[in-house]
């Protein structure tokens, strides 16, 4: 079995309602949530929230900046991506310890490879999140037993320095094969390993010397795990969402950021 833990650290009962209030200035379109992002940064640098605590529900933040929930989740997600923050379904979002490595930094020769790599996980997103749900509901104990044996070797081979690779794949085409629907695993096994997005850039793979990032995605597959093992269809979309959202925003800041240094640079 696991070992890892599927939830953060308690956190004292002060710690879950810290002082928020909003200061995002009227705007409009995807803008909102960059609004939101910066305000929701500035007050985790300046440690107004603190590491530990917990994150005002999605509703309350709605409130508080008089935003939709797609701009608060499109927030959150970015927040997620760098690393400022964690989501656990049904539990909460928890400001996380101030991270010296920072977000990856794409190689040159990596650029260009992002742009199918973010499309791909676009894709995933859309076909992941429904086989998550279908899952839940019609998985076998048997195959819900594969899942559990593909999540601890994902675990060993992180602890060993091994190939989490063939592991990570296996544990999303299991997914999609106890929809019982066979053209969820055709499309999974067309994709094969390249949608593992380290496969195909060099840079997550360079930046992760010290495991951190599997362990962090060890933990998003174990959220997907514990609301299948449960027959929880709508936990296990949000988990599966939140697990692909933050492979995607990740990619797409570190893309950006490279794009901005290399217009800087001509």
């Amino acid at each position: 079995m696991s070992t890892l833990s599927t939830g953060p650290a308690p956190v004292p009962e002060a710690a879950t309602a810290p002082p928020f209030a909003a200061a995002v200035p009227r705007q409009r379109g995807r803008g909102l949530a960059h609004g939101l992002v910066d305000d929701l940064s500035e007050k985790i640098r300046s440690q107004q929230l603190r590491t530990g605590d917990k994150l005002p529900t999605e509703s309350a933040i709605m409130q508080a900046y008089g935003v939709s929930r797609t701009v608060v989740r499109e927030a959150l997600s970015k927040l997620q991506a760098s690393g400022l923050v964690e989501t656990h379904h049904g539990v909460g979002t928890f400001v996380l310890p101030p991270r010296a490595a920072g977000m990856f930094r794409l190689e040159g020769s990596d650029i260009a490879t992002t742009v199918d790599v973010l499309a791909v996980l676009e894709l995933r997103i859309s076909l992941e999140t429904e086989s998550a749900g279908l899952a839940a509901l019609r998985r076998t104990e048997e195959q819900l037993q594969g899942l559990r044996e593909a999540l601890d070797a994902f675990e060993a081979n992180v602890a060993a320095g091994g190939d989490t690779v063939k592991h990570d794949f296996s544990f999303h085409l299991q997914i999609a094969q106890a929809t019982g629907n066979p053209y969820f695993a055709d499309i999974m096994g067309h994709l094969g390993t390249s949608l593992i997005p380290r496969t195909r850039v060099s840079a997550i793979r360079n930046h992760d010397r010290r495991g951190e990032y599997l362990v962090r995605v060890n933990r998003e597959h174990e959220e997907i795990y514990a609301a299948i093992a449960r027959r929880d269809p709508d936990s296990a979309r949000a988990a599966m969402r939140i697990h692909l959202t933050n492979s995607r925003e990740r990619l797409r800041l570190a893309q950006e950021a490279a794009q901005r240094s290399a217009g800087t640079a001509d």
